[in-house]
């Protein structure tokens, strides 16, 4: 059996409102509920997966649900975007999808010359869908989304770090990853190739010139950002 990690298994985060939450990542987004389940921590709160058909790994989004929680700031020490992975020529379906849905998306290219739309959910969270080359997993055919436009599961992730020396040892030396490139103040890692899915984005918050430390926000990844 190979010691080494193959990408992205699952992302967690923290919700609000538990029905709200499961309307926008199944009925919008067009994701599986793969499971729903408790928080075995705090058994009184949902537990929801999501993902693809047969909810693979790299497929799933999970979130702890705790209505009325205090909203999360964003900052150093988290995951502060999620980029999940369409065809490279849905943009346009998503695009409209939003909007028709009153959901403010802004088209972009990243650092990576990629084409993706930006947006959040209900509770704030930021989201990215990539249009990316070369993604053959497959989609949800029986899924609210047609299938050649539907998500194939996690792209990347984004973490904002302000001593990111410390993550880019953990990734690379502890947890195999390699630097794939670096273009600005993000540096881009990946597990194996780097397919979709396998790719860990870090950004340095303090690298350009006049940026405001953003000292204990790491805190804020207990509370609705995940």
């Amino acid at each position: 059996m190979s010691g080494e990690l193959a990408g992205i298994h699952h992302i967690t985060a923290i919700a609000g409102d538990p029905q709200r939450n499961l309307d926008f990542y199944t009925g919008l987004l067009g994701l599986r509920l793969v499971k729903l389940t408790v928080n075995f921590d705090d058994p009184e709160s949902y537990h929801l997966y999501y993902g693809d058909a047969l909810g693979h790994p790299g497929s799933i989004l999970t979130f702890f649900a705790w209505p009325g929680a205090r909203a999360g700031r964003e900052g150093a020490g988290q995951i502060n975007q999620i980029a999940l992975s369409v065809p490279a020529d849905a943009l346009a379906f998503w695009r409209e999808r939003l909007q028709r849905a009153a959901v403010a998306a802004a088209e972009t290219t990243t650092g990576f010359d990629e084409r993706a739309l930006t947006f959040r959910d209900p509770d704030g969270l930021a989201l990215m869908l990539v249009a990316a080359q070369g993604d053959s997993r497959p989609a949800w055919e029986a899924g609210p989304v047609p299938a050649q436009s539907a998500i194939r599961g996690t792209y990347a992730v984004t973490l904002w770090e302000e001593l990111p020396a410390g993550t880019a040892q953990l990734l690379t030396e502890t947890m195999g990853l390699r630097l794939l490139t670096q273009v600005g103040d993000v540096a881009r890692y990946a597990f194996g190739a780097g397919a979709p899915g396998a790719l860990v984005d870090v950004r340095d918050l303090l690298s350009r010139a006049g940026r405001r430390p953003l000292r204990d926000r790491h805190r804020a990844a207990r509370l609705r950002h995940g």
